[in-house]
C-alpha cells in the first residue's frame, strides 16, 4: 500500500477530504522522523513501539574487489509491533 492509497482509505472511513487526511498523515510520519533523530522513543498503544537501534562498527568485506571496508556504528530505526497486533496479524492467515 502507499501513501496515496492510505489517504484515500483513510479518506473514505472517515468522510474526511483527501487533502486533509494526507496533510494529518504527513503530520505524523514527520513527527516520528524527528523524535527518532533526536533519539526518543515513540510509543503507540495498540500498535507498537518506534525504537533505535545500534549497530557497533564492523568490517566488512567486497569479496569482488578482494578489499575489506569498516562500516561505522550508527543507528537504525526499528518497529516492535504490539502483542495485540502481533495476534490480529496472525489470526488473519
Amino acid at each position: 500500500m502507499t501513501k496515496i492509497e492510505l489517504v484515500k482509505i483513510v479518506a473514505q472511513k472517515t468522510g474526511i477530504d483527501q487533502v486533509t487526511v494526507l496533510a494529518a498523515v504527513e503530520g505524523v510520519v514527520d513527527t516520528l522522523k524527528e523524535a527518532l533523530i533526536e533519539k526518543e522513543n515513540v510509543y503507540i498503544r495498540g500498535w507498537g513501539t518506534w525504537t533505535l537501534k545500534h549497530r557497533a562498527q564492523k568490517t566488512a568485506r567486497n569479496i569482488s574487489k578482494n578489499t575489506t571496508l569498516v562500516i561505522e556504528a550508527h543507528d537504525i530505526p526499528y518497529f516492535k509491533p504490539c502483542k495485540e497486533f502481533l495476534e490480529a496479524v496472525a489470526a488473519a492467515k
